[in-house]
């Protein structure tokens, strides 16, 4: 991989709008030209997962030059032309691609549009664009894959190439001295993949004792040197497969901490490079894990239907695993998006068989990531569905029990679950508990840094103002509006 030296000593040009691609589309939408892009592949036998966002992508100039697996599919649409004719740039002009010879044959399926344009799901096998969230079959069960280091390569391409992205990961065991990090990155073999699943751990503990805030940027180059080690590649196919679930759930939990600490838009980045990485592995575990924190993620980002269906997706991959406590997770999800829907109904059904799940109690084969999940996370979860459905007396009845039975350990989710109780109990009309609980969430954030409690807490003080005669109120509103705001660092 070039340097990002040598990928920088050349300008970014503005990408020039694709208007030769753009007239071929002709009256049609852009959804219904990728479907006609779709079934030509078929015709092929290619795989390609186009949808309107690509031929967005395509039109608006961001991708120069597709990769060869629709370079295949155009040019069966549109035979007698080449892709100079489509308004694509000549392959050979494309900064670090060089151009093949004719001799050579090109792979049978790939990656390698522009950098910044690449599509993560080119792996998926059959494409369903009425529901996005459908999975399905992987790609070629071969996490070695030649085709699959430009998707990888994605996640640290911004750190400067795989040698500074290793040095990263000195805190986290990877890299011990100065000498070590300087040396080229050589093939990652068993140590590497214990010390990459050890900082998930360490990251996701840290994030349930202190918060996201402070953690997101120490955590994003750790993850870099994670894709940078399984670019390098690795000794054995076992260490392979534990590489790329390990960088998966690693992309998983920096996307958490982007999530909760309100950079959606960089979680869903880092969640898509989870399912990516799931999908071309075969990983079904990996795959609902990344799943579950999307539908979160939309119900938090205000995309209740998206959240239902991605819930609906983790349920479908994650059925055959035998987890009930993982089943019993995601049909929570699935119920927050129902909630977000105002859809009581499906609510309800989403946590009785959350809860009927639940009960079947502990596996063997739970996730290690679902540690979380006991009964304090339950009830915290129906609480905020019924928080969003307005049933405030019974969101704080379920709030208040998930503190209580919180792990006093775990700082963050105490506080989590008591500004949830605050909020609920200001907005049912009870002021003065509302603000008691308040004051317990303020005492603890010298230990948390969240966004989203903060975020919580502000709007539980909007609710108070009006009654700032109540007991307490006027103390918390007060400590509150002194309270220093946490920044993005």
């Amino acid at each position: 991989m070039a340097s990002s030296t040598e990928a920088s000593s050349q300008p970014e040009r503005p990408p020039r709008p694709n208007l030769a691609f753009r007239q071929l589309r002709g009256r049609r939408s852009p959804a219904e030209f990728a479907a006609l892009v779709r079934r030509a592949a078929r015709e092929i036998g290619e795989r390609v997962s186009c949808d309107a966002r690509y031929i967005g992508r395509v039109e608006a100039g961001e991708i120069r030059c597709p990769n060869y697996a629709y370079e295949r599919v155009f040019l069966h649409m549109f035979a007698g032309r080449t892709l100079t004719d489509l308004g694509f740039a000549p392959r050979s002009s494309v900064r670090g691609r060089a151009a093949r010879t004719t001799a050579e044959d090109p792979p049978a399926s790939g990656t390698a549009e522009t950098p910044g344009a690449r599509e993560p799901y080119d792996t998926q096998d059959r494409y369903d664009p009425q529901n996005p969230y459908d999975p399905h079959e992987p790609y070629e069960n071969d996490p070695l894959n030649h085709e699959e280091s430009d998707v990888l390569r994605r996640a640290f391409m911004t750190g400067g190439g795989a040698t500074v992205a290793a040095a990263t990961l000195g805190p986290l065991g990877l890299t011990t001295d100065a000498a070590a990090a300087a040396r080229p990155l050589r093939r990652a073999g068993t140590p590497e993949a214990a010390a990459l699943e050890e900082a998930v751990r360490r990251i996701r503990l840290l994030d349930d004792r202190h918060g996201a805030d402070g953690l997101y940027r120490r955590a994003a180059a750790p993850l870099r040197a994670a894709y940078a080690l399984l670019d390098a590649g690795a000794t054995r196919q076992t260490t392979a497969e534990r590489l790329h679930s390990g960088a998966g759930e690693l992309a998983i939990s920096v996307g958490w901490l982007a999530h909760d600490s309100g950079r959606f838009d960089d979680a869903r980045s880092h969640y898509a490079e989870a399912l990516a990485t799931a999908r071309m592995t075969g990983d079904p575990g990996l795959e609902a894990h990344a799943f579950c924190n999307t539908a979160f993620l939309a119900r938090d980002a205000g995309r209740p239907r998206e959240a239902v269906r991605a819930a609906q997706a983790a349920q479908r991959v994650a059925r055959p695993l035998g987890s009930p406590r993982l089943m019993s997770l995601l049909a929570l999800r699935e119920a927050g998006g129902w909630a977000g829907l105002a859809d009581r109904t499906g609510c309800e059904q989403a946590l009785a068989r959350a809860h009927a799940l639940f009960e079947r109690g502990r596996s063997d084969v739970d996730p290690e990531w679902m540690s979380f999940y006991g009964e304090a996370e339950l009830e915290g979860l129906e609480a905020q569905c019924w928080s969003t459905l307005g049933d405030w007396r019974r969101a704080a009845r379920h709030a208040r029990r998930a503190a209580q039975l919180q792990d006093p350990h775990f700082t963050r989710n105490i506080a989590l679950y008591t500004a949830e109780l605050a909020d609920d109990l200001a907005r049912e009309g009870r002021p003065d508990e509302a603000a008691s609980a308040a004051l317990h969430v303020l005492s603890l954030l010298d230990q948390v840094q969240s966004s989203r409690i903060q975020t919580m807490l502000a709007g539980t003080a909007r609710v108070l103002l009006p009654h700032r005669r109540a007991s307490g109120v006027s103390e918390f509103l007060d400590r509150h509006a002194s309270m220093p705001r946490v920044g993005r660092a």
